[in-house]
């Protein structure tokens, strides 16, 4: 029964959204009902604890949502100053085969948000930026998940790696790097075929053939662009540490990719447009806007949001003032929960808007008008992650309980560990990908198991910084799963309760990119 109420956080919501295919709002409400009922009978954990982490959890989906409102009111700003436009125009010039602008817009540039600011961000620009391209709304959703899974590994200037291995045994500098470089000696397989997972995805599931043979057509392109980003992640590892990887990575990807793609080097001269949404219109008029200025906005987002995390005095600035965190809420130790308004890349993405309509030389109704729009689609949004966050929550504080039982997950953790023994080096992205589906953070995953992970690891003999690596890998993967990401996800591309949908799509790259980095861990164990 024990083990049945900790893994109630995981069967509940697959069996309400993915196979009843309920929306979020009822389903994640029903999946919290479920946890709190057994937290409270089988864990003991008392009604207070219970109350203030579903505080807790209402607090962090404040922070979510300003992080939600501040994508879709750039985005709509940058749509009605016509910027879209001219960004669309600009990829277009670079290739209109859809195949390619899922590597280029979801991976790459996604990978480059990821890596300035986290916390979901790259899924909630990235997704409304391939709607204005033309993609349906759901292959948008499932592939701006995807996409936004190696670049996880080091997220917000390095985040998942420091402050996710803070609580490690010997955390200093030298593990960070040391697990760094491992982590890019794993990806080494998996990132090198994530673009072509992407490409994959949508020809297979959006495609009008819904086959394979468009897929491998660019499958020589996709192994180019992903081995760039995997071989220079792992460079930029090895020079700097685990800060810029994800940035610098990005970046070299993207130069690799326009170039090859404007010259049409191993892509095909047969252009995709099958996942085309129904009555698109390309806009064929040219803008008069440049394209500097188009995309100034976004170039900004990335200055701001570096500037705030590796800027020293405008990092403490920015964390405090304006701060609205709820620490020891209900007076009870622990139970917290950290908002810097200033600090929030929500707050970057809103003063982006409004500095957009000034740039581009328009009316500042262009960013009222945005707001109404943006205000009036995100009720359902809100109410999802509200009980999304509860769970959590209440999942992640079910350690203080009355009958002396370790938390939920270190539960689940342990009794993983003791099944698989020799063999977990396989096991250990899964419990990454575990933590990341249930909390919706690589950064809360790897903080919860790494040591459990280190344990196991120095218990059977294995290298540990190899064993952490793997579990930072999978809470990346579990990224394209995880209930607060599909839930923001579809309402930024307007297809709030169709989460379920969704995460029947991103299901099948998470678990594979599980297995590559069970496999890559397994071939560096040899090595190391």
């Amino acid at each position: 029964m024990v083990l049945l109420a900790s893994l109630s956080a995981i069967i509940a919501p697959f069996i309400f959204l993915v196979l009843l295919r309920m929306p979020a709002v009822k389903g994640m409400f029903y999946s919290a009902i479920i946890v709190i009922l057994f937290a409270f009978s089988v864990w003991g954990v008392e009604g207070n604890v219970i109350f203030a982490s579903i505080l807790q959890g209402s607090h962090k989906a404040l922070t979510i949502l300003l992080i939600l409102f501040g994508a879709m009111v750039l985005l709509d700003t940058l749509r009605n100053t016509g910027a879209v436009n001219r960004i669309n125009q600009g990829f277009r010039s670079i290739s209109s085969d859809m195949r390619v602008q899922v590597v280029i817009v979801a991976f790459l540039f996604g990978s480059l948000i990821e890596g300035a600011a986290g916390f979901g961000t790259p899924a909630a620009v990235t997704g409304p930026l391939m709607v204005a391209l033309g993609f349906t709304p759901m292959a948008a959703a499932a592939i701006a998940l995807i996409a936004d899974s190696s670049a996880v590994s080091f997220g917000a200037v390095g985040t998942p790696v420091q402050v996710g291995l803070s609580n490690v045994p010997g955390a200093n500098e030298a593990l960070f790097q040391s697990v760094g470089v491992k982590i890019t000696l794993i990806d080494l397989i998996g990132a090198t075929f994530v673009p072509f997972i992407l490409v994959f995805v949508l020809t297979f599931f959006f495609g009008k053939n819904k086959g394979m043979k468009e897929a491998f057509q660019l499958l020589p392109w996709t192994l180019l662009i992903g081995a760039t980003y995997s071989v220079s992640a792992f460079a930029y590892a090895y020079l700097f540490g685990p800060e810029f990887v994800s940035i610098l990575a990005a970046l070299t990807g993207l130069i690799v990719a326009t170039l090859t793609a404007k010259r049409g080097f191993l892509i095909p001269e047969d252009k995709w447009v099958d996942a085309l949404k129904e009555g698109y219109q390309e806009e064929t008029e040219k803008s008069e806007m440049g394209l500097f200025t188009a995309w100034s906005p976004y170039l900004i987002v990335v200055v701001l949001l570096l500037a705030t995390r590796i800027i020293e005095p405008v990092k403490a600035f920015t964390l405090k003032y304006v701060d609205l965190s709820w620490n020891g809420i209900l007076g009870i130790e622990g139970i917290d929960s950290a908002w810097q308004v200033l600090y929030s890349p929500g707050t970057i993405l809103v003063g982006s808007a409004i500095l957009a309509v000034f740039i581009q030389r328009k009316s500042i109704r262009n960013f009222t008008k945005a707001s109404k729009q943006t205000l009036g689609g995100m009720k359902n949004a809100g109410l999802a992650l509200v009980s999304t966050l509860a769970l959590v929550q209440v999942f992640t504080n079910s350690g203080l309980n009355a009958n002396d039982l370790v938390s939920m997950p270190q539960h689940i953790a342990e009794t993983l560990a003791a099944g698989f023994g020799s063999m977990w080096i396989f096991v250990a992205p899964f419990l990454g990908e575990l933590g990341s589906f249930i909390t919706g953070s690589a950064t809360v995953s790897t903080l919860t198991f790494s040591p459990v992970q280190y344990s196991i690891a120095a218990q059977t003999g294995m290298n540990t910084d190899v064993v952490l690596a793997s579990q930072i890998m999978g809470s990346s993967a579990g990224n394209m799963i995880c209930v607060h990401n599909v839930v923001a996800a579809t309402a930024v591309v307007g297809l709030t309760g169709k989460e379920g949908d969704i995460i029947r799509k991103t299901i099948g790259p998470a678990l594979l990119y599980g297995v590559l980095a069970g496999i890559g861990g397994f071939i560096l164990l040899m090595i190391f």
